[in-house]
């Protein structure tokens, strides 16, 4: 399937021009696709207390509001030579929803803005983004803002630093993705990866190791040699492969925020009941950004 031949926006709830929008609106200009938007219906949490009869004509209020905004996106859009269509959903279950209505439009990228929530309400209730990164199985792309319509600069963050065949398998679909994404977009490709030392890396050692300069550098030495390999199968530039020791979880969105990446592209692993870094990683990333993620589910 082409990735894009539809695109399906999620658009702010607010109703107003966004990051998402805007990015879902360029993709669409560069490369002639089908753009989808659906507005989640919702209502304050104040007004649930109202009775049946106002709650009825509350929806059906923000309903029609929600209607005639979509239709101005649409005509909008249209101008613009880009063929659109738009619909509402029910927020009772959106992400069941939105991943049934993409799978029925074989939609190849789902497109939503990052929306922040606090600390107390993630420990609640796992955000719709959070949910999408989970279980979405087409590639999303959320957005934090869109300074250049189109990406210029894209940062792949993979995981080479051990033989996993899942890992190897995922980090060949991201750098795929990552690829269609920079020829559509004439944009510069990077590969990122981080590292730490690990016990995994002196697991074959009879009595505790302690971390020396020379196991740092073994590990790093291996690494740059994977890297090199990786990127050089996908024809990457060898000065636009970067090895940086730390955490995933923090060099991935502290060097983007540094470097001034339009887009980082990650992967997510996600089996219930059991934890992959990777897809925690994504989710521990998702707030930290800058920019903006396409996750690629493996």
């Amino acid at each position: 399937m082409n990735t894009y031949s539809r695109l399906l926006l999620i658009c702010h709830p607010d109703l107003h021009p966004s990051p998402a929008l805007t990015r879902a609106q360029a993709l669409s200009s560069a490369t002639g696709a089908t753009l989808h938007l659906v507005a989640l219906s919702q209502l304050p949490s104040r007004l649930a207390t109202l009775d049946q009869v106002l709650r009825k004509n509350a929806r059906k209020q923000d309903a029609e509001h929600r209607k005639a905004w979509l239709a101005e996106q649409v005509k909008a859009l249209g101008e613009l030579g880009i063929t659109a269509y738009a619909e509402t959903l029910d927020d009772q279950d959106p992400l069941k929803d939105l991943i049934r209505l993409a799978q029925l439009h074989r939609v190849g990228m789902v497109i939503k803005d990052i929306q922040h929530e606090t600390a107390l309400s993630r420990a609640l209730l796992t955000p719709l983004d959070w949910q999408l990164l989970r279980r979405c199985p087409i590639q999303l792309h959320l957005v934090a803002q869109a300074e250049t319509t189109l990406p210029a600069r894209i940062l792949v963050a993979v995981d080479l630093v051990e033989h996993d065949p899942l890992i190897d398998k995922l980090n060949d679909h991201i750098l795929q993705s990552a690829l269609e994404l920079a020829q559509r977009c004439k944009a510069q490709l990077h590969l990122l990866q981080a590292y730490e030392p690990s016990a995994s890396f002196v697991a074959y050692a009879a009595a505790p190791v302690a971390w020396t300069d020379k196991l740092a550098e073994e590990m790093s030495g291996r690494a740059r040699e994977r890297m090199a390999t990786f990127g050089g199968r996908y024809g990457i530039k060898p000065d636009h492969l970067h090895l940086v020791r730390g955490a995933a979880r923090n060099v991935v969105s502290e060097y983007a925020n540094q470097q001034g990446f339009d887009v980082v592209v990650m992967g997510t692993l996600y089996h219930e009941g059991v934890s992959k870094v990777v897809g925690s990683t994504t989710e521990q990333t998702l707030y930290k950004i800058h920019s903006s993620i396409l996750a690629i589910h493996g």
